[in-house]
């Protein structure tokens, strides 16, 4: 997923601000200047896009708000929030006008009454569900039931760079009994899941959430075993404004098919994607959107205690692709028996691998690459992993996931519960972690990690003093080779070992504009 935080108006201002304003000029074929490095700043304005958690009445849905402190040159005013998502009003100054003549009597009347309240959503553009205060502090909110619904959220100045959503459901019965989990995303415009399935066990829904006061248009192709499986119903989809739709994969296409890659684009606007996935009698969780397609690619934060474990890779351009699959673990980097012989992904097709419990009791990490004589193919990846066994299963996913480059943050982890893994598949890195502040209080602690190259840290993370309420932590890359991270929340439930796990990407948080010389002739 190519996902930028930074809107088109927020790199203008970003940079007039090194500038001094924005300037066209021509060449000087007479100026020797050294070209200057670009200038690193904070985005201004971050968009975050929440699905709707759940259709059962037993959904229990935290989430929770958070951005990092001590951005420098953030600003000092600014807001962060999360509202119902709800379609504009039409406008209706037409109608309004030819009713105005008939029941003008009745209006008047009504101005001396008191008002009632609006209903609910009609005025949820204006009313947050959540909004952050101050960047280090996170903040909670909870809603129970089927009728939560989805968020929209923008946040402005200081709150902007990192700004983080986690939306926590625990549903503990019934086809959809599950612990699910997702960092709310931000919109874009095209999308990649692989691990999803149109498979009569599977109830595989992509929700898509539209931020803008347009329609946006989207087409939903899914890739199988043999390539593109015939479907007329997922292009044209539209999505209204401001609101989520969800469509379930299987109602695309007659074909059942266990390993599905889905591809999400849109024709006209924007969106938020992610697959909401249940397993009958295993459980599920979100599943959300793969790396970019990229010729290597890295999965990391499988658990110790993983009995399953399945890959599957897409590769989406015109060539075929030859992976080498190995396991980064504490105890260093090896082949897999169950992945001896390299994975072949032909071009347009989904290949899977069944690579068993292959952590064998050490927490590890997935990373695919070409095989040996294997050509540059860009691939897309995921993981599906459970927990448990017999009836006592739960299911997770982990998608190919980036470095963090500068900082990246999980929010709500708890006292109990949270795992963080940290793997550098090639040289040792260092990384900063920092436990924020809780939403109900406590104070922030810091630890340093460093990490061999070509193994996987699981570790405990540090908690805050005096702890009240959930907490953020953010890592952020000190020294050495790349760092990749992901965060495991587990809770038992009626002795099911219910988990969800989120990679931790770069936030973006910051971006680099380019320095220009200041022309001030056009202003003669």
């Amino acid at each position: 997923m190519n996902r930028t935080t930074l809107s088109l108006i927020a790199a203008t201002t970003a940079l007039a601000a090194v500038t001094g304003f924005a300037a066209v000029t021509a060449p000087d074929s007479a100026d020797t200047t050294t070209a200057k490095t670009p200038a690193r700043l904070p985005v201004e304005r971050s968009s975050l896009l929440c699905p709707t958690p759940s259709t059962s009445e037993l959904a229990e849905t935290v989430y929770t708000s958070f951005t990092p402190a001590g951005t420098a040159d953030a600003g000092t005013d600014g807001a962060a929030e999360l509202a119902p998502s709800v379609a504009p009003l039409a406008d209706t100054d037409t109608a309004d006008d030819e009713k105005k003549t008939d029941d003008k009597a009745k209006d008047d009347e009504a101005k001396d009454e008191p008002k009632e309240p609006a209903a609910d959503g009609a005025d949820a553009k204006a009313k947050p569900f959540l909004a952050l205060k101050e960047p280090g502090k996170p903040v909670s909110g909870a809603k129970n039931g089927a009728d939560a619904p989805a968020l929209v959220g923008t946040a402005t100045g200081p709150l902007a760079p990192g700004w983080t959503t986690q939306q926590t459901t625990t549903v503990t019965a019934g086809d959809s009994r599950g612990l699910f989990g997702m960092t709310c995303t931000a919109p874009d415009t095209d999308f990649w899941f692989p691990g999803a399935s149109t498979d009569k066990p599977r109830q595989d829904y992509v929700h898509l959430t539209n931020p803008d006061d347009t329609a946006a248009v989207v087409d939903i192709a899914l890739h199988g075993k043999e390539g593109l499986l015939k479907s007329s119903t997922g292009e044209g989809i539209p999505v209204p404004a401001r609101s989520s739709v969800p469509v379930l994969l299987s109602t695309l296409t007659g074909e059942a098919e266990p390993n599905v890659t889905v591809h999400v684009s849109t024709r006209t606007g924007r969106v938020g994607a992610v697959v909401n996935a249940a397993e009958d009698k295993i459980g599920g969780d979100w599943l959300a959107a793969s790396a970019d397609p990229a010729p290597r690619a890295v999965l990391p934060g499988i658990p110790a205690d993983a009995t399953s474990v399945r890959l599957v890779v897409f590769a989406p351009g015109e060539d075929d692709a030859e992976l080498k699959v190995q396991l980064a673990s504490k105890s260093g980097t090896i082949v897999p028996s169950s992945a001896a012989e390299p994975l072949n992904v032909k071009s347009g097709m989904t290949a899977s691998l069944d690579l068993g419990d292959v952590t064998k009791g050490e927490a590890g990490s997935v990373r695919i690459g070409p095989g040996e004589g294997g050509g540059e193919t860009p691939v897309v990846a995921a993981l599906r992993v459970v927990r448990g066994k017999g009836d006592d299963q739960e299911v997770a996913f982990i998608p190919a996931t980036g470095p963090v480059t500068e900082r990246a943050t999980a929010a709500d982890n708890r006292a109990k519960g949270s795992t963080l893994s940290l793997t550098a598949p090639d040289k040792t890195g260092k990384v900063k972690v920092t436990a924020s502040a809780g939403s109900g209080g406590g104070e922030q602690v810091v630890k340093t990690y460093t990490v061999k190259g070509g193994t996987t840290q699981a570790v405990t993370p540090p908690v805050p003093a005096g702890l009240k309420g959930s907490y953020a932590l953010t890592v952020e890359a000190e020294s050495g080779g790349p760092v990749y991270a992901a965060r495991t929340l587990a809770v038992t439930q009626d002795g099911v070992p219910l988990f969800t796990v989120q990679t931790l990407p770069d936030d973006r948080g910051m971006v680099s504009v380019p320095a220009t010389k200041e022309d001030l002739s056009v202003l003669k």
